[in-house]
C-alpha cells in the first residue's frame, strides 16, 4: 500500500492550520454599530422564499422571479414597466411608519395590527440568524437565543478557506440576546420594542496572573445595537434603507431623569414617576425587558406585568450567573419567582410603581425591595 499520498495530505492539512492560526492570532476586532452577522447554535437557516401577501419590499426586484408559464416579448416589457414602475413608488417607503423616541429611548410604531406583524417580525429574527425562546403571539413577546456576532471576527483569505474548519475556533467572547414586545397602543397601531442584553466571557486568574477558568458577566446594554436591529426591521417591513436609517439616526432628545424611589419601611416602598401613564407604562415594559425579569402576561388596563424573575443567588452558582444560561443544566426557570409589577396613575403627569406577589398583595420582603432597586436603576438610566 502505497502510504506517500497519505503523508503529504496529512502535511498539507497541518501546514493549512499552522498559518491559519497564525494569522488567527494576529487578528484584530473589527467593530462597526451596523456591521452585525449573528449566528446562534443549532441554527439552521433557508433562503426567505416567500414574502406576506401585502408586503413590498425595496430590495426584492420581481424582474428576476421566475415566472410559470410561457410569455411573449411584449409581455415581459410591459411586466418590466409595471415592476419598475412599482420600484418607483416603494422607494418613498411605506405610510404610517416611524420611529418615536424618548430620551434616549427608541421604539418602532406602525399603523397596522400586531397579529399581522407578528409573523412577519418572528420571520426577521430567524432570517437574521438567531432561534426564539420565546415565541407568544397571544402576549406579543418573543426572545432570541443568545447568540455570538461573527462579524467581530477578522474575515481574511486564510479563514475565508478555512471557514468550516475554523468556525468553532475563533470566538469573540461575547453574547447577546433580544427581547420583542408588541404592544397595541391603539385600534390597528402597533408599538414594537426590542432591547438587547449582552454577556462578556472574563477569565478569572489565580495570583500569579494564571487564567483558572472563563466565567460570563454582563454586558452593558448597547443602545446603538437596538438602533441597527430597529433600522433592519424597518427594512423588512418595506422601508428603503435610506430612509430608515435616516429615521434611527436623528437626533436623540435629552436625558432626563423621570423616576424616584421612595421608601416607606425597613422593606416597603414604591417608585415615583414624572410621568403619564401611557409614558410610565412604556418605561416600565423598557425596564423590565432589559433587566433579568421575564413578561409572561400584561394588563395595560389595570396597568399589571405579570413577570418571573430570577435572582443570580438562588441559582447558588459561584462562576458567574451567566454560565447558567448557556449550560445544558440550566435550572434558572425553577428558580424563577412569580410577581405582579403594578403602574399607578396618580395625575395627569404622575405615576407609581409597586411589587406585588403573585397572588397581588404587597411584598414586603427584601426579595420586593431588591425589585424596586433595580427597577429605579433601569428607570434611571
Amino acid at each position: 500500500m502505497n502510504l506517500l499520498p497519505l503523508v503529504r495530505r496529512y502535511l498539507s492539512i497541518l501546514a493549512l492550520l499552522s498559518i491559519a492560526s497564525v494569522a488567527l492570532t494576529s487578528c484584530k476586532s473589527v467593530t462597526s454599530s451596523d456591521t452585525v452577522d449573528y449566528k446562534s447554535a443549532g441554527a439552521v437557516r433557508g433562503p426567505n422564499l416567500s414574502y406576506p401577501p401585502d408586503l413590498i419590499t425595496a430590495q426584492a426586484d420581481r424582474r428576476y422571479i421566475v415566472q410559470d408559464g410561457t410569455a411573449t416579448m411584449s409581455e415581459y416589457n410591459a411586466a418590466a414597466k409595471k415592476s419598475i414602475q412599482m420600484r418607483s413608488n416603494v422607494m418613498t417607503g411605506i405610510p404610517g411608519m416611524r420611529i418615536a423616541r424618548d430620551g434616549e429611548r427608541r421604539w418602532l410604531v406602525v399603523e397596522k395590527p400586531a397579529a399581522e406583524l407578528y409573523p412577519q417580525v418572528k420571520d426577521f429574527w430567524q432570517e437574521n440568524g438567531f432561534l426564539l425562546v420565546v415565541d407568544s403571539p397571544s402576549t406579543g413577546i418573543m426572545e432570541t437565543d443568545w447568540a455570538e456576532n461573527r462579524a467581530k471576527i477578522q474575515q481574511d483569505w486564510i479563514r475565508s478557506t478555512l471557514n468550516k474548519v475554523l468556525d468553532s475556533i475563533a470566538d469573540t467572547g461575547e453574547r447577546d440576546k433580544y427581547k420583542t414586545r408588541l404592544e397595541v397602543a391603539k385600534p390597528n397601531e402597533t408599538e414594537i420594542y426590542i432591547t438587547q442584553k449582552g454577556a462578556l466571557e472574563k477569565c478569572v486568574s489565580d495570583t500569579t496572573g494564571n487564567c483558572l477558568y472563563t466565567i460570563w458577566t454582563a454586558r452593558p446594554n448597547d443602545p446603538e445595537l437596538e438602533a441597527v436591529f430597529l433600522q433592519r426591521l424597518m427594512e423588512r417591513l418595506g422601508m428603503t434603507q435610506e430612509q430608515a436609517k435616516a429615521m434611527v439616526a436623528a437626533p436623540l432628545g435629552p436625558k432626563t431623569p423621570k423616576a424616584k424611589f421612595v421608601q416607606e419601611g425597613p422593606n416597603q416602598g414604591y417608585i415615583e414617576l414624572s410621568a403619564s401613564f401611557d409614558r410610565s407604562w412604556r418605561d416600565v415594559g423598557l425596564a423590565l425587558d432589559r433587566s433579568n425579569f421575564t413578561v409572561e402576561d400584561r394588563n395595560r388596563t389595570a396597568g399589571v406585568y405579570f413577570v418571573r424573575y430570577v435572582n443570580p443567588k438562588d441559582l447558588g452558582d459561584t462562576k458567574g450567573f451567566f454560565s447558567n444560561l448557556f449550560s445544558s443544566k440550566d435550572d434558572s426557570s425553577l428558580k424563577a419567582k412569580k410577581y405582579q409589577v403594578i403602574v399607578k396613575s396618580t395625575g395627569e403627569n404622575s405615576a407609581n410603581v409597586y411589587v406585588q406577589n403573585a397572588d397581588g398583595k404587597p411584598e414586603n420582603t427584601p426579595a420586593g425591595f431588591q425589585l424596586l432597586t433595580l427597577l429605579t436603576d433601569q428607570l434611571t438610566k
